[in-house]
């Protein structure tokens, strides 16, 4: 069943094929550390290639995963069938083996409680070493945070624009760019301030995609959905947020994009569900592109904890992470309901 696509375009659409998602198992070292705690596990490199091997080795897994997002330590790991490396591993099941690339979030010089970035240095020669090792599609998160005078003008734009770099970069190098610019919803605000920061981030990632040449039909976008503050004491109702986040969407994203992949941001695990169910749901036939998941813990969570580090836990962990894949995969075509939980 090996993968077939020849160009960026079929990489693109095969990645937010209707009824299947993208895993995001690309937690740096130190994340999967604290991840590990709470199960009372060590991280070592044995255990994240143990953790690793139960997600990708479940039965059935193609069937609602259509991509891997995979951190640098893992892509260069093999699976415990036979030592096949996990790039040629995914791809010999038809699910398309992709990696993070940027260097992380760091502080905005000058812009106290703001984040850029970083990893554009150097990274044309990583993505070289990328698509060698069998990567077909990359990943680069912008972090903007929401709060008293912030976002600033320079926060938006400067992320914009090293988005943009980095989806020219990875389209150079023949690789697919999932651009996520993620407004956290940390925080009070409502979900009519997150609605707005929303439609400011995508309208500037757009301006500079387009600036700088990215082919739009060539990249997959990972956003946040437009959510309330999950500090804030109005939380808006799964109908609402699909109505907003659909409307944003439209305001802001080009039909030319093959599909959308959210993130699940903190959500639990119901409702990062209910509201990908919601928008697909609502908006049927009529949306320009393809709606669907690439979440990490909300398909995650509930694998660790049945797994918990113990190799006779391993088959509880893969129907745990299974049964969250269905459910997200069912909501990507409006056909989960809440009693599937």
């Amino acid at each position: 069943m090996g993968l077939d696509l020849q160009s960026l375009n079929e990489v693109a659409c095969g990645m937010v094929a209707p009824g299947k998602g993208i895993l995001a198992a690309d937690e740096s070292t130190p994340t999967i550390g604290k991840r590990f705690d709470l199960i009372d596990t060590k991280s070592t490199e044995k255990s994240r290639n143990a953790y690793r091997d139960l997600l990708f080795s479940s039965k059935g897994i193609e069937k609602y995963i259509s991509g891997v997002i995979m951190y640098d330590e893992t892509l260069r790991q093999s699976s415990f069938d036979g030592e096949t490396p996990y790039p040629e591993y995914l791809s010999e099941m038809g699910i398309i083996p992709g990696i993070k690339v940027d260097m992380g979030a760091k502080p905005l010089a000058g812009f106290p409680g703001e984040t850029v970035t970083e990893g554009l240095d150097g990274l044309r020669q990583r993505l070289e070493e990328y698509r060698s090792l069998g990567a077909r599609f990359t990943k680069w998160r912008a972090v903007i945070n929401i709060g008293e005078d912030i976002p600033s003008f320079t926060s938006v734009s400067t992320n914009a624009h090293a988005l943009a770099r980095y989806a020219a970069l990875c389209q150079e190098a023949d690789l697919v760019p999932i651009v996520e610019p993620e407004i956290l919803m940390d925080g009070d605000h409502n979900i009519e301030d997150s609605f707005e920061v929303t439609e400011l981030v995508l309208s500037s990632v757009f301006a500079e995609l387009y600036a700088q040449s990215v082919e739009l039909e060539e990249m997959v976008l990972k956003p946040n959905m437009v959510l309330s503050g999950y500090g804030s004491a109005d939380q808006a109702d799964v109908n609402t947020v699909a109505e907003m986040t659909l409307d944003c969407l439209k305001r802001t994203v080009p039909a030319a994009v093959p599909g959308i992949a959210f993130l699940s941001g903190g959500q639990s695990n119901e409702l990062a569900t209910a509201h990908l169910n919601g928008m697909n749901t609502l908006a049927g036939n009529r949306k320009p592109w393809n709606l669907t998941f690439s979440y990490g813990r909300a398909l995650q969570q509930p694998a660790l904890k049945a797994w918990g580090g113990n190799d006779e836990n391993i088959s509880a962990g893969q129907n745990a992470f299974m049964k969250r894949a269905k459910l997200n995969g069912l909501a990507s075509t409006g056909a989960y309901s809440e009693d599937m939980e």
